[in-house]
């Protein structure tokens, strides 16, 4: 506990550091659900120990028997079914804020996971409307045997919305980054899709989380979070660079 809380481990009960509004979101629902729980074991094991030391048998006389005490069986029958109640509030008020999706988001890329690597499509939309590919960032499946090469890595802003959809064309991945407190399946013929909003910049590791097969645990790839500037570059340069390969 003493190692862990120097990194502000013990405070988050194992969860990684949030790096956007919906992972602070779970993170805060986590923290309450582990605080429900120490409340009521501390209940529990309070009135154990209080019947252990004020109710231990003190001679061999049958103590009065009471059949029947409906205050008592009204409160433990009630008592679960308000702790049940509150926790599904705040679950359910917290997943339809983690799986709400804007209607014009700032970002759009299109996730394709295919054995065993990903893709990442940049998605904006011309002066007709219609969406179009402005940067494409492909990994390589990695041979067997072969040494891991670079991971493909997905550049987003910071503080802007960014709609994820997802995409298979053979077998049913899962999307995750560890430092989003998030993951969802990549499932052939369905679009999931999520939408989050970046608060801090850096690179995070990514990975698939649903075996998938042979060279599932070579499925990797980089979350990484730039300013809005540096993204701007990004695209820019991504599309100077399609539009040079084109000539």
């Amino acid at each position: 506990m003493g190692a862990t809380a120097c990194s502000g481990e013990a405070s988050r009960l194992g969860m990684p550091e949030p790096i956007s509004a919906q992972a602070e979101r779970m993170l805060h629902l986590w923290q309450g659900s582990w605080i429900a729980a120490f409340a009521v074991g501390a209940v529990v094991w309070g009135l154990i120990i209080w019947a252990v030391l004020f109710h231990r048998k003190r001679s061999d006389d049958l103590p009065p028997q009471v059949r029947y005490n409906m205050p008592i069986e009204i409160l433990y029958t009630a008592v679960p079914f308000v702790i049940i109640a509150v926790l599904f509030y705040f679950t359910a008020r917290d997943e339809n804020y983690v799986e709400r999706t804007s209607k014009n988001p700032a970002v759009t890329i299109d996730v394709i996971a295919f054995q065993w690597s990903w893709q990442f499509d940049y998605k904006e939309r011309d002066s007709t409307g219609q969406e179009k590919t402005v940067a494409s960032v492909v990994g390589q499946p990695v041979a067997p045997n072969a040494p891991a090469g670079p991971k493909p890595v997905m550049t987003i802003p910071s503080d802007r919305s960014v709609r994820v959809r997802l995409h298979s064309n053979d077998v049913i991945h899962s999307f995750w980054v560890p430092a989003l407190l998030y993951k969802k399946d990549v499932m052939p013929g369905y679009t999931n899709e999520f939408e989050f909003t970046a608060k801090k910049t850096g690179t995070y590791e990514g990975r698939c989380a649903e075996l998938c097969g042979v060279d599932h645990s070579r499925m990797l790839f980089q979350l990484k979070v730039v300013t809005p500037d540096e993204y701007a570059k990004f695209i820019a340069d991504s599309k100077a660079k399609a539009a040079g390969g084109a000539q």
